[in-house]
């Protein structure tokens, strides 16, 4: 028997996953990095795809559709802001109904449509007359039927792109099975290397496309975008026998609701001093293979009572309900469904102290650029885009990413008699390095205004001083990411509960979305603050005026205490503790794909 149970745990995987046909995962022919490489080449393709867009979307908007500056950058905000709220959606259909494979392929292919239509829409009627929509060549007036086509593709490309994206970070730490020794350790470089497959898309979008869109030649830069996004979802379709997979538990929204409902419905009830007291369902909840019950915890107390067996449940339902069967759900819980709702509001205080990180992390595409544009950007006769210096930034993460892996991460293990780093641990290293890349990023700005032509302080472009400058702020923002952005994949995709992990991959997303949008109501609020009595301001159009690195200064101090608050919030974590998955008999569920 034992000799059994050793060879069972050896050809099947142990978290439960299943094939494309709900049969139990055989370990040798499914997942692992087979599977999960593909899933690392196809988000390179998609972001390749996504920022081929994205990274100039704001000189199309001006120099093709003829907006103005402001117009433009507030409707890039909303359009950026859309792609990330699109990422809740992807989260709840794969939680809760499509699974992660159908989702990835439905938004991936919309994705496609919207690239394909933006290339056609562009080809066929923005770009005209032939040759416009360069720097010295803006294109005509367009018709409302055109502009619409224009705005139905670039949200069909924000759907398509929003819904993938945190349904494919999942899916490829689905691959690994994280209650085997070797598989484990797999699972947690994937997203290390997740992370750097999305960066190395970047770099080719930032610089090869985005050239020839600088230049004007934007048919060749949306069309090579839709050939790389139709690219990656081939290679994602061809992966399919081999992808392990999780059904879905259903729809989380009301399983909250029960909670909550329940424990206000017993609110004068008396929580037991003895936690196996309380409800909990005996033997598998049904719901999913190979799911895992969690254990008790003390926070959150009040939310115990839903798992409170009262005397007004009745002893029929309480029958009934020993088995998890015939219970009215909107009465009694059981303690897993309970500690579901208490991972979730554990998890909302250190997801919103990383908002404030991604506001900092924003200033890499909006004032970094803007600082660049104002120094010297000519080296030998060569122009320097200013928003290709977001290269160096990409080129830190690979580098950070190998040497995290390779040395910093070995060192502190050795160092430290508990283990390594932890995903908090990381964040918070992350907080602090983004509090010295705006440090960094104020002295180069201080040094900046030195060097502008005193002889003409109206002139925009006047500093002497060389672009290259700012390689230390964004190899520091790189760093930064590495920590914070890498680890906070790591801590949301563990910490969840088996039914929301896409919903754990989706908060990153969203930090990053509110990132923008607190970074746009403290520049306003500077802004107007610093305007007063008909002054400049710190932020004015022309930098030489303004005090771009008082507000860079500002925001290291924000950030700094941030990261206080982040500590706090994270001695006040207490990590979710799942019982143990129990791989005897399992059983086939239908899982078609």
């Amino acid at each position: 028997m034992a000799e059994k149970i050793v060879k069972h745990q050896e050809e099947y995987t142990l978290d439960g996953s299943v094939d494309r046909r709900g049969r139990p995962a055989i370990r040798s022919k499914t997942g692992t990095w087979a599977a999960g490489g593909l899933l690392l080449v196809n988000q390179g393709l998609a972001t390749l795809a996504f920022f081929g867009v994205g990274v100039n979307l704001v000189l199309f908007l001006t120099r093709v559709m003829g907006q103005d500056n402001a117009s433009a950058a507030n409707n890039i905000s909303k359009w950026m802001g859309t792609v990330y709220i699109f990422s809740l959606l992807g989260a709840f259909l794969s939680d809760s109904y499509w699974g992660r494979y159908k989702t990835c392929a439905v938004f991936q292919a919309i994705f496609v449509v919207g690239l394909v239509s933006l290339s056609l829409t562009s080809y066929l009627f923005l770009v005209k007359p032939n040759g416009c929509g360069g720097e010295e060549a803006p294109c005509g007036p367009h018709s409302r039927l055109h502009v619409s086509l224009f705005y139905t593709s670039i949200y069909l490309v924000a759907l398509g792109n929003g819904g993938y994206q945190p349904t494919i970070a999942t899916f490829g730490a689905d691959q690994f099975d994280e209650d085997h020794e070797t598989e484990s350790h797999s699972k947690v470089a994937f997203f290390s290397y997740f992370y750097l497959a999305l960066n190395l898309g970047c770099l080719f979008s930032n610089t090869i496309l985005g050239y020839f869109e600088d230049k004007g030649v934007w048919a060749i830069g949306f069309w090579a975008s839709a050939g790389s996004a139709a690219t990656a979802l081939v290679l994602f379709l061809v992966g399919t026998p081999i992808y392990r997979h999780f059904t879905p538990q259903g729809n989380p929204l009301s399983r909250f609701c029960q909670v909550f409902i329940a424990a206000c419905r017993k609110w004068k009830a008396d929580v037991p001093s003895n936690d196996d007291e309380l409800f909990e369902v005996q033997g598998s909840d049904g719901k999913e293979i190979g799911a895992r019950k969690i254990l008790h915890t003390q926070g959150f107390r009040f939310l115990d009572r839903a798992a409170v067996i009262t005397d007004e449940d009745g002893e029929s339902q309480t029958a009934a309900a020993a088995d998890g069967g015939g219970r009215n759900l909107w009465r009694l819980c059981s303690v897993t469904q309970v500690e579901e709702v208490k991972c979730i509001l554990r998890l909302l205080p250190i997801w919103l102290c990383t908002i404030l990180y991604s506001v900092v992390f924003t200033q890499m595409q909006s004032l970094f650029v803007e600082q660049g544009a104002a120094m010297e950007t000519t080296v030998a006769g060569f122009h320097i885009p200013p928003a290709s210096m977001s290269s160096f930034d990409i080129l830190s993460v690979a580098t950070f990413i190998f040497l995290n892996r390779r040395l910093i991460e070995p060192l502190v293990s050795r160092l430290r008699k508990t283990g390594g780093l932890t995903e908090l641990h990381r964040m918070g290293i992350g907080l602090i390095i983004a509090v010295a890349a705006m440090l960094s990023a104020g002295a180069v700005e201080h040094f900046r205004l030195k060097h502008a032509d005193a002889g003409c302080p109206e002139c925009p472009d006047s500093s002497s001083l060389s672009i290259f400058w700012q390689i230390p702020q964004y190899v520091l923002i790189g760093a930064s990411e590495v920590f914070m952005y890498v680890g906070q994949l790591e801590f949301f995709n563990s910490q969840a509960p088996d039914g929301l992990k896409s919903f754990g991959s989706a908060l990153s997303m969203t930090s990053i979305s509110l990132g923008n949008y607190v970074s746009s109501l403290i520049v306003t609020i500077v802004m107007k603050v610093s305007t007063a009595d008909d002054l400049p301001g710190w932020i004015p159009r022309n930098l030489n005026r303004g005090r771009l690195d008082m507000f860079y200064y500002l925001l290291a101090v924000l950030t700094a205490a941030d990261f206080v608050v982040y500590v706090v919030c994270a001695k006040w974590y207490k990590y979710t503790r799942f019982e143990e998955r129990s791989v005897a008999g399992k059983n086939s569920t239908d899982f078609r794909v």
